[in-house]
This record gives C-alpha cells, structure tokens and sequence, in this order.
C-alpha cells in the first residue's frame, strides 16, 4: 500500500494531511482546556455548542466551496485555507470570552469545509490509476485513525513541558507546514467546466447530484448508518465505560483505541479486498454488521458489569471501527465513478455536507437519549437507525450497477456531437457509455428505453 507513496505530488499532499491532522488533534485537546479555564463547571455545554457549530460550518459552507471550486486554483484554496486555519488557531489562546470561542471555531471549521472537500476532488486527478487511488484512500483512513490515536498521546506529552496555549503554537504550525508543502506541489489542470447559471444552482449541483444517481443516494444512507454506530462510540462511550462499567478514567481512551484499532486494521485490508469484491458488496455487508455490533452494545448496557463485560466492549467498539471504515473508505471510489471529472468538487463537496447532516442528526440522539431514556435503550434506536439505512442503501443501490448503459436522448438535435455514435430510436437517439449526470444527461435511466428526461436535474456545467 505504500507505494502510492513513491507519486511525489501524492506523497507532499498525504504528508500535508498528516500535518494537518496532528495540528488538529492539538487543538481539540487545547480547546477543551481553554473552555474549562472560561467557563468552569459550563465548560462540557461550551464544547457542545461549538460541536454543534463545527457541524454547521460543514453542512452549510463545503456546499458553496465546491460551487466555487472551478473559479480559485485549487493549490490557491487549499494554501489560503490552511493560512486561514493557522491564523485562527493562533488567535484563540488570546481570548476571554466565550463567544469569542464560538467565533473562532466557525472561521477554523469553515476553512476546514473549504479544504478538505477539494483536497479530496484532487487526488483521483493525481492519481488516475483506481489502484493507487484505492490505496489513497485507505492511507488517508488510516491518517484519520492515526491522529485520532497519537495526539492525546502528543498533547499529554507536550503538556507536561508548557502549558496548554502552546499547543495552539502547535497547531498553527501545522497548519503552516501544511501550506508551504501544498505550495510546493504541482497540481494538474482540472477539467474544463463550462459554467451556467449562478452561484446558488452550482451550489446545489452536488445534493442534486446525489439525488439523481441511486448508487450515491446509496452512499448517503450508508453514511447515515455509519453516523448513528458512531455516535454511540464517541457520545456514549465515558457513560458507558465510567458509569456503567465503572472503570477508570484511563479506561476511556482505550475503549476509543479499540474503535481507531479496528478501523485501522479495515484500512489496511481494503487494497486487496476490493481487487476481489465490489464496492457494492463491500459496503453493503459491513453496513449491515452495524446494527448487530450496536445490538450486542445493547445487550452489554442492559446487564450489569461482569468479568468479561471490558473486554467484550473493546471488541464490540473494535467491530464497529472495522465496519465503519469499510463503508467509509470506498466512498471516494463511488463518487468518482458516479461523477464527470469537472464535477469532482462539487460531488466531494456535496457528500462532506450530507455525511455531517447526518452526524448532526445523530450526536444530539445519542446525548439526549442517554440522559433521558438511558444507554440500553439509545444504543438500541441507533441500532434500529443504522439497520434502516442499511436496508435503504441495499434497496437503492443496484445489485446490477454497470459503468456502461444505454439510454436514449429525446432532447439533443441530430448532429449534436454527442450523438456521434448514436443511432435513432423511439422518442429520440440511443447509445450506450460509462454513464453520469452531467449537461448531456438529466436523469438516471428509467426501465422503459424511451423514458423522457423532461423536468429533470439540469448541471451547472
């Protein structure tokens, strides 16, 4: 899997991530110090409202990044983005007042909403070959996992030297080496995109996008399973392991391991696993192994702490990481097969929005269950959630999904030069290619052969 490493462009931009992140992981455990010092005893309510704000920033800005995309070279966004994140982070061990915190943290999100979807929609144009793209993405899951494991570690080790407001320091650093190294790196030219209409139909494009081709309406329900299995991990985990459980404090981080363990481990497999299984296949029977590894959760939390009660959680959590990454990382690989090349942003652009739509929905259910109902019966509505959308995501998506398909076009004039290889029929021109929504195609074909394709989705481009 490391070769993909030996693409010079890929290696600066994946060791720009790797930067990034780790800045990233600095500033989550500095933030939650700065709002302890602010606001004391109403800290854990300040960090609530300023996931509930990170969230936001996702769902509302990538959206019109990507609508955006094709006008700002992409070396230029991501460098101003990062620029902007540095800036922001190094403002924040200044403040003294909450609502300065809130501010802050909607700048830093917004210009990660803005980022991470074009850095995304540039590595399939870096590496064409879906091998090394495949390989990309599970170095990138593994990046994610990585962080999520080593910067707790990084930032308790830094914090026994100086005190919490240089790991902002920290963070602005990375964020700045992230910068010059995405400056240093040749991009190759995006396709060209003839633009029409404003701001708001490009902006839309992407959600349209996802609406109008089952298998990325699929990957949507897919997202919303992952997100209702992880929000019981990262939500309810501290209730479950110090209340429930009652183990230890350090217990805590553990469990989370045990979840990034199995993720990681899913990383490292899915190269050769999906040389020999679809991503359809892939998705679908780790989607559904979700709603069994919540429904054990379940059992767990309705029975009383028992010898091997600690040990079947870290292997619960650990099933669920496994799975959550197994649905996650071909993601990339559906929407590229899904999109034109000149609609990347907005694609990628558009499944960070929904996938944090429905982490939005999610993380309020798994906190506001807990409190009320209690952890048996949360883990087992999140259950219930990841199962329908894994059902969803298997009716959607087409057991039969082809890249090439025949459809007609009522709509196109004879000697349009997409019909060159066209042929008449009933209601218009057939012919059959690796099809996606774009200006020449509105609609996903019906099942009658002369399906119109009035009214239907019509692209910026």
């Amino acid at each position: 899997m490391l070769s993909v490493l030996r693409n010079g462009p890929y290696r600066r931009l994946f060791t720009a991530q790797v930067i990034a992140l780790a800045g990233t992981g600095l500033a989550t455990v500095a933030l939650s110090l700065l709002a302890y010092e602010l606001a004391g005893a109403r800290a854990s309510a300040v960090l609530g409202t300023a996931l509930a704000i990170k969230m936001i920033a996702y769902v509302t800005i990538a959206p019109v990044i990507g609508a955006l995309a094709d006008r700002i070279p992409r070396r230029v966004l991501m460098t101003a983005m990062d620029l902007t994140r540095a800036g922001t982070a190094a403002a924040l061990p200044f403040v003294t007042e909450i609502w300065q915190i809130h501010l802050l943290v909607f700048l830093l999100q917004a210009a990660s909403a803005a980022f991470t979807p074009t850095f995304q929609a540039t590595l399939p144009e870096i590496l064409p070959a879906e091998r090394d793209y495949t390989r990309a993405l599970s170095m990138s899951r593994l990046a994610y996992d990585l962080e999520s494991l080593f910067s707790p570690v990084l930032a308790t080790a830094l914090l026994s030297l100086v005190s919490y407001d240089w790991l902002f320091a920290g963070t602005a650093l990375g964020f700045l080496a992230s910068a010059a190294l995405i400056l240093a790196t040749a991009l190759p030219r995006p396709a060209p995109v003839e633009r029409t209409g404003g701001l708001r139909t490009r902006a839309v494009f992407g959600t349209r996008l996802f609406r109008a081709t089952p298998r990325l309406r699929a990957l949507l329900a897919l997202d919303l399973a992952v997100a209702a299995a992880g929000a019981v991990v990262l939500v309810d985990t501290v209730s479950l392991v110090r209340g429930h459980l009652d183990r230890p404090a350090g217990a805590v981080p553990l469990a989370l391991g045990a979840y990034g363990a199995g993720s990681m481990a899913t990383a490292l497999l899915l190269p050769r696993l999906l040389q020999r299984s679809t991503d359809r296949a892939v998705m679908l029977r780790a989607a559904f192994s979700l709603p069994v590894a919540l429904a054990a959760g379940a059992a767990l939390t309705a029975t009383g702490p028992r010898p091997w009660s600690w040990p079947a959680l870290l292997a619960v959590w650990a099933a669920i990481g496994a799975a959550c990454s197994a649905v996650l990382t071909p993601g990339g690989r559906v929407i590229r097969r899904s999109t034109a090349d000149a609609d990347l942003p907005a694609a990628f652009a558009a499944r960070f929005s929904l996938s944090h739509g429905c982490w939005l929905l999610t993380y309020p259910l798994a906190g506001w269950l807990a409190a009320g109902a209690g952890l048996p019966l949360t883990v087992l509505v999140l259950a219930v959630v990841a199962l329908s959308a894994a059902t969803a995501a298997a009716v959607i998506w087409p057991a039969r999904d082809p890249y090439r398909l025949e459809h007609v076009h009522p709509d196109l004039p004879p000697g349009h030069p997409h019909l060159a290889d066209a042929r008449p029929a009933t209601g218009g021109w057939r012919h059959g290619h690796h099809y996606v929504i774009d200006r020449h195609h509105h609609r996903w074909p019906g099942k009658r052969p002369g399906r119109s394709y009035r009214g239907a989705l019509r692209s910026p481009r």
